[in-house]
């Protein structure tokens, strides 16, 4: 009898949702020993990965949402009701909206954040950027082809320019320059066969830069630990009580209820979306954490013809961790912390701004514009957002993982109620 030999077991790495938490964990523990150790170099080693991981996502937005959209709108033709498909998406949008807005205002109400804040009035100060109903307006206008600009700003005496992107602008372009492509017909065919050719393109880099993602998010929580720590929540602790509180509650009571209603496995959407949220979490941007939680998105078995659409749209118009649950908290924070009552029907205006207001502000960043837009249309001290700048960084983290997780509900739920959810499809090539 001959011996046989066994083929050597193949080691196989973890989940790809265990291996962000691998790196979450490994950020904490990095982070812990920089901060408390003092081990600069590893802060610095810390903050300088985590940017360039964000920076590498960034870059691939601006081709990945205009390329996707185009092919988007192509493929919208073989859907049927693409024009419900878009109505059901904002109705959804708002629904949510209201839903998050509303818990955010009966946790103002009943915890009073602004009453137990030991906050010093010195702090107020009125921001650097602040929200208006025209920016909506201004938003949907491109500067250019590509939605692409570039500031400005003089610090020290020296002139600083950063290149930038508006998703709103692009997704405009994209969608007029995709309907332009398919109602010229055949001449408008080779473009379209270029545009998919360059989608595949985009979508294998972007592969490749998610394989990263573990890497990233330790370099982010560490880098977060090291930069903001907790020691700052001290004269604000009812406040981030109060937000996070809500933040929880849309994530992990909200979005699974309207999940299992509509027919979705709540479960099984966290176990694909989690990776995306997580990100979302550590860093802190919607617009960074797109393309993976575009990709999120078609795994749970949204179709990408669709989740091309409805996730940048969402990157820009849904956020109710900024546009609907911070507002709520802070406005009530602010009316208490300057003993100004706010009545039923500033409450309902607080709702509808909430409603309406992430679009007016759609392509400008940070949660401090739809704060100050909430605060100028009530009538509140805009200085008041000032008082809250202090811990924002520590809130971010949170608003954007909820951010990102409602930018992969809607879909969801639109599609399953379409009859268009396909489980378990692979989106990105590995």
């Amino acid at each position: 009898m001959t011996d046989q030999v066994l083929p050597a077991a193949r080691w196989r790495l973890p989940s790809f949702g265990v291996q962000v938490a691998i790196g979450m964990v490994a950020g904490v523990a990095l982070g812990l020993i920089a901060r408390e150790a003092g081990v600069a170099a590893l802060g610095e080693a810390l903050h300088t990965v985590g940017g360039l991981f964000v920076q590498l996502l960034k870059a691939l937005v601006p081709p990945l949402v205009f390329t996707a959209i185009v092919a988007s709108v192509a493929a919208l033709r073989e859907l049927e009701d693409a024009a419900k498909l878009v109505v059901r998406t904002l109705l959804w949008f708002a629904i949510t909206a209201l839903i998050a807005v509303s818990i955010g205002l009966v946790l103002g109400v009943a915890l009073e954040p602004g009453v137990r804040s030991g906050v010093d009035a010195a702090a107020a100060a009125v921001p650097a950027t602040s929200g208006s109903w025209l920016d909506f307006l201004k938003g949907l206008v491109p500067v250019n082809f590509l939605g692409i600009g570039a500031d400005t700003v003089i610090a020290e005496g020296k002139a600083k320019t950063s290149v930038g992107f508006n998703v709103l602008q692009i997704i405009v372009a994209a969608i007029a320059i995709g309907a332009a492509a398919v109602r010229v017909g055949d001449k408008g065919e080779a473009f379209l066969s270029f545009n998919a050719s360059a989608l595949a393109i985009f979508r294998r880099l972007l592969s490749w830069v998610i394989r990263l993602t573990p890497i990233g998010t330790a370099a982010l929580i560490g880098d977060a630990i090291v930069r903001y720590g907790w020691g700052t929540l001290g004269s604000l602790g009812s406040f981030a009580l109060a937000v996070y509180l809500g933040l929880g509650l849309v994530l992990f009571v909200v979005y699974p209820a309207l999940l299992a209603v509509n027919g979705v496995s709540p479960g099984r959407f966290l176990s694909r979306a989690w990776p995306a949220i997580q990100l979302g979490f550590v860093s802190r941007s919607s617009i960074a954490t797109l393309p993976v939680t575009q990709a999120a998105a078609e795994r749970i078995g949204v179709p990408p013809a669709y989740a091309a659409f409805a996730v940048p749209l969402g990157a820009t118009t849904k956020m109710d961790g900024c546009a609907a649950i911070y507002p709520a908290v802070a406005a009530l924070f602010v009316s208490q912390f300057y003993g100004i009552h706010l009545g039923p029907a500033q409450l309902v205006l607080v709702a509808l701004v909430s409603v309406l207001g992430s679009a007016a502000t759609a392509g400008l960043t940070g949660a401090t514009v739809m704060l100050t837009l909430t605060l100028s249309t009530l009538g509140l001290p805009l200085e008041g957002a000032g008082l809250l700048l202090a811990i924002d960084p520590i809130i971010d983290m949170g608003r954007t993982a909820v951010n990102v997780a409602g930018q992969i509900v809607v879909p969801t739920i639109v599609a399953k109620r379409a009859g268009i959810l396909v489980p378990d499809q692979e989106p990105v090539p590995a």
